[in-house]
């Protein structure tokens, strides 16, 4: 183990200098994927039909190749899925992550290449890796094993042919490198199990006796694998099963309301968390200074980035800029290029940069994860922020939430109803929800117009949901895992009634 250590630290530091260079030269590195990309897609039958042969600069990318949704490239997915091949990218592809996204019930399937599980998702794993040796140069987390919250596939024959549909994680998983497999926990056959309560079960028994030293996953299935461990071992708190754990790798949602509950699980006080921005479409940012959320935006990755002005998404032409043209504090929908096929592909992110030298971003949400029924345009980001403010001065915390607008005919006005399932009930849920109001005021000028005297918009309402109720949301559908979210903003009134009809079940 000493050895594999040594090697892993110094493989690390050497792609320190890697990272250091498109740091140093963020514009013609983007510039050269461009144009690798291009080539690359020349030949395929996308390439073709908007004539990569002649694009030889972003502006002529631009005017040739449209924005493109799920929904527009889900017939070339459906073909590759069915066997065809070299029809987005000109490499054979087997493998797509299977995404519920956090607005629609149906799955998408993201193509994973080969060069795109090589070029992006392991190398952005080994840069957390070596990032976090930068900062922590002291580090013995390589000395014990790594906990993985993974997720499941299922393998389907075409042709004699197999193909696989999954979990991110879990494509990540079955495709490790030998030192990686040797290094992590659960065993492969726990990892990919795809029924989430047995799997936690497993999990737990497993983990508990190992000396697990750094955990890897989403924060919400990371609380509940956790706290059984807790019951399985009456331990008071997890620094006591595992004295040698030193960081948490995180991404997937917010972390702000989850913090307080890691800490209290977690006192030890050599406890690191880092975040990343990982999708099924590609690995984008990571944490690279100790003690602050900004994500370096990883440039080497096989992906070219766009970037749209959010208010101009519903234009015919809206402006599109790349790394050079950016600008701070604006908020921004994401697009990308990749190394998988995917071209001018809205991901569905918004991202802010809060510096441009190097280029660091913050994520403010999601292009159809809002709420905006008075034209208060409130985001995600608006909506964390808030909640963590709310949960500080009423000293709780919240384990899962969800909001939407409720209507109201006539000379009523409507309001935000808040579904929040807390893990310590405030002493006054009137307080909770003023202390929420005021701090969406102090966040979003809109919102606030809006709340004005309550003129077009009255004070938010607060609805204590029973322990479980989100889980069994999940559960009734079907998505129990890590790669699945409780959708935080909806501007419709479908997935609350949903919670609200079991809640009264339960």
């Amino acid at each position: 183990m000493a050895i594999i250590s040594s090697v892993i630290s110094w493989l690390m530091k050497k792609r320190m200098h890697q990272i250091e260079l498109f740091i140093k030269y963020p514009q013609d590195v983007q510039t050269e994927w461009f144009r690798r990309l291009i080539n690359h897609g020349k030949s395929t039958e996308w390439g073709r039909k908007y004539d990569y042969r002649n694009i030889r600069t972003y502006r002529q990318f631009v005017e040739k190749v449209p924005l493109n949704q799920y929904e527009d490239l889900k017939p070339y997915i459906d073909r590759l899925r069915g066997g065809e091949q070299f029809i987005l990218w000109p490499e054979e592809i087997r493998w797509f992550a299977k995404s519920s996204g956090t607005t629609s019930s149906k799955s998408k399937f993201i193509p994973v290449s080969n060069s795109s599980l090589e070029e992006c998702h392991f190398k952005g794993g080994k840069d957390m890796l070596s990032l976090y040796v930068n900062n922590f140069p002291d580090t013995e987390m390589f000395d014990g094993k790594g906990l993985v919250m993974g997720g499941s596939h299922s393998i389907t024959e075409v042709n004699n042919e197999s193909y696989y549909d999954g979990d991110l994680s879990a494509i990540l998983i079955q495709n490790l490198p030998f030192w990686a497999q040797f290094m992590k926990t659960p065993n492969m056959s726990i990892a990919l199990m795809d029924e989430w309560e047995s799997k936690i079960e497993k999990m737990a028994r497993e983990t508990m006796t190992h000396d697990v030293t750094s955990i890897s996953g989403v924060p919400s299935w990371t609380l509940v694998l956790m706290r059984r461990i807790l019951e399985l071992t009456g331990k008071n708190n997890i620094s006591e099963v595992w004295p040698n754990l030193e960081v948490f790798f995180h991404g997937g949602v917010n972390f702000d309301p989850y913090r307080q509950q890691f800490k209290s699980m977690i006192p030890s006080g050599r406890m690191n968390y880092m975040e990343t921005y990982n999708a099924s479409e590609g690995f984008f940012g990571i944490q690279d200074q100790a003690g602050c959320n900004e994500l370096l935006l990883m440039l080497d990755y096989g992906i070219f980035y766009e970037f749209i002005p959010v208010e101009e998404l519903d234009s015919d032409q809206p402006s599109s800029y790349q790394i050079g043209e950016v600008k701070l504090d604006t908020n921004y929908a994401l697009v990308i290029s990749t190394n998988a096929g995917l071209w001018r592909y809205l991901i569905g992110d918004t991202v802010k940069f809060t510096s441009l030298n190097p280029y660091r971003i913050k994520i403010t949400g999601r292009t159809k994860n809002f709420i905006n029924a008075v034209g208060e345009e409130l985001i995600v980001d608006n909506a964390e922020k808030a909640l963590t403010i709310a949960c500080g001065r009423c000293k709780v915390t919240i384990n899962e939430y969800t909001a939407s607008p409720q209507y109201f005919e006539g000379k009523e006005n409507a309001f935000h109803e808040w579904l929040i399932e807390f893990n310590e009930e405030p002493q006054s849920i009137d307080h909770f929800a003023e202390s929420l109001d005021n701090a969406l005021k102090s966040l979003n000028s809109d919102y606030e117009a809006k709340r004005y005297h309550n003129m077009v918009l009255k004070p938010p309402v607060v609805k204590v949901m029973k322990r479980g109720t989100f889980y069994a949301w999940l559960k009734h559908k079907n998505k129990l895992g890590g790669q699945h979210k409780v959708p935080r903003l909806s501007n419709n009134r479908d997935l609350a009634e949903e919670i609200l009809r079991l809640h009264e079940k339960l």
